[in-house]
Formats: C-alpha cells, sequence, structure tokens
C-alpha cells in the first residue's frame, strides 16, 4: 500500500485529551507489523475466544456456517449484525475465532470510559485484547475525528488480516422486538465503500445484557437459548461502483440491514422450531471443544 495510513491520535491533538492520545497512539501501534500484534491475535484466538466458547456453548446454536467464506488470512473482512446486547459481537467473532479465524478482531466502540479513563484501558485490554478500537465520540465538536476513524479502519481493512465487527445500526435497539431495527447508520457504508472489505452478515438474537446472568444461565440451564445466524457475503450490486457520498453511504448500510433483517426472519423458525431443528447446536461442538 503506498497511501498513508490516517494518524487520528496527531489529527486529534487539540481535540483529545492526553488520556485519550495516549490509548489511541499505543492501541493504534500495536496493528503495526511486529511482537505486539503477535501476541494481541495469539491472545485473541486462545484466550479470548475460549473463555466466549465455554461461557455460552450450552445455550448457543450456530445457523448457515456452510455459507461462510474460507477465509483467506491475507484479506479482511467485515461482520455486520443486529445490535440487542453488549456481546453480540464477542459471542459472533469469538465463534469464528474458535473454528480457526486467525485474523485481528476490531470492534469500534465509544470513547467514553473506555478511552478516557485509565479503567477503561485495563477492561479494553483484558475483556477483548484491545479489540475495541477505534474510539467513536458522540460529542459533535469532535464528529471529524470520527471520519478519519473510520478512514484508519479503512486502510488496515485493504491491508489485509483483520476482520472488523459493526453493528450497522449504531446503538443498541432496546425495543421489544428483536426483529425490528434502528435506521441504518451510513458510517457503515462508508467504511465498507472506501474498503471493499467482504462483509458477512450475521443476526443473533438471545443474549441479555447482564454479564453474570448469562454466564451462570450457561451453566445452570436458566439460559435463554443464543442463536445466530450467518448469511452469505453481501452483494451490493452496482453501489460499490458509485462515487462515495452519503447517499451512497446510507444505502449500503441499508442493504446490510436489509440482509441481517432476512436473517432475522431465518432465525425466527429455527427458534419456533426448537433445538431439535439445529443441526450444528453449540454442544456438539462442546464434547469436542
Amino acid at each position: 500500500m503506498t497511501d498513508p495510513r490516517p494518524d487520528l491520535a496527531e489529527a486529534g491533538r487539540d481535540k483529545l485529551s492526553p488520556m485519550e492520545r495516549a490509548q489511541i497512539r499505543w492501541i493504534g501501534g500495536t496493528f503495526e507489523p511486529g511482537r505486539r500484534d503477535r501476541v494481541i491475535r495469539a491472545c485473541q484466538r486462545l484466550v479470548g475466544s475460549s473463555w466466549i466458547h465455554h461461557c455460552t456453548k450450552h445455550l448457543r446454536h450456530m445457523h448457515g456456517l456452510e455459507r461462510l467464506p474460507e477465509f483467506d488470512p491475507g484479506k479482511s473482512y467485515i461482520v455486520v449484525s443486529n445490535h440487542r446486547s453488549f456481546f453480540d459481537l464477542y459471542v459472533i467473532t469469538g465463534d469464528l475465532v474458535h473454528r480457526g479465524l486467525k485474523h485481528r478482531i476490531v470492534f469500534p466502540v465509544r470513547s467514553d470510559f473506555f478511552y478516557d479513563r485509565a479503567l477503561g484501558f485495563f477492561v479494553n485490554g483484558v475483556m477483548s485484547f484491545f479489540a475495541m478500537y477505534p474510539p467513536v465520540f458522540r460529542d459533535r465538536k469532535r464528529a471529524t475525528l470520527n471520519l478519519i476513524g473510520l478512514d484508519e479502519l479503512a486502510w488496515l481493512l485493504r491491508r489485509g488480516g483483520v476482520v472488523v465487527g459493526l453493528h450497522p445500526e449504531g446503538t443498541r435497539n432496546l425495543g421489544d422486538d428483536p426483529y425490528s431495527f434502528l435506521p441504518a447508520q451510513s458510517g457503515v457504508g462508508r467504511l465498507i465503500h472506501k474498503s471493499r472489505a467482504t462483509v458477512i452478515p450475521v443476526f443473533i438474537n438471545g443474549l441479555v445484557n447482564d454479564l453474570k446472568k448469562q454466564v451462570w444461565g450457561n451453566f445452570d440451564g436458566s439460559g435463554r437459548p443464543i442463536h445466530v445466524v450467518f448469511g452469505e457475503p453481501v452483494e451490493f450490486g452496482d453501489l460499490l461502483d458509485k462515487p462515495g457520498s452519503p447517499r451512497t453511504y446510507k444505502a449500503v448500510a441499508e442493504r446490510c440491514m436489509q440482509v441481517v433483517g432476512e436473517l432475522g426472519q431465518e432465525e425466527k423458525r429455527h427458534r419456533a422450531g426448537g433445538a431439535a431443528d439445529d443441526s450444528t447446536h453449540a454442544a456438539a461442538a462442546s464434547r469436542s471443544g
């Protein structure tokens, strides 16, 4: 690649606190080839995916695995899903890593707590091995930094070896109906349009936002079944050939949510059919893992 990597820490010199700048510079630096990147990849693969697998394996039902592409370590991928809990992308990508995915995992995350406090840095490292990057700023005065963060992600995706997990809805949908969605946000479309990475759609349903309750329910049998439905890579028609614009980016994001919605209807049928209808129940995987 000949184009320079966008530098979020430098671009935000006058808008970021010293702690934010320090964290962005350190975590961003771990994506450079070298020891830190290798260690983080290994930890995500050997530790992160393992605890996610074992803490959900009795509840988790996986569907559509045959639709997944054969992951090329030299290429990058974007996983898009609905957003009902804090742990949606952890479970989705954790299962993929448990099945052999070797890519570096990345989730953009709100800057509050994770980047403006020392404890946030610790939690980011312990819970995700610094997958939560880059920060997303809610303050309108720093909105331009979000575009730079997206451009940096696009650069990393074009370079290869990365899987980025995204929620096109932008924030958690707290409504009662898991099969209805919030409006798709154009930022996701911008990243897809700029990176041209393969987009894998997923629908997930059944997780709760209480980590202790979620883990305990997995082991005592009281938890609600978790169904995950993968789709084939999203086809965008001629959308990606159109010039980049807010309208194009919005249309790309809406296409993602359309496919996720179709997978949601499939999940509804699986859930109605019960575990007997699921040939890839995670309990089978637990016997071998």
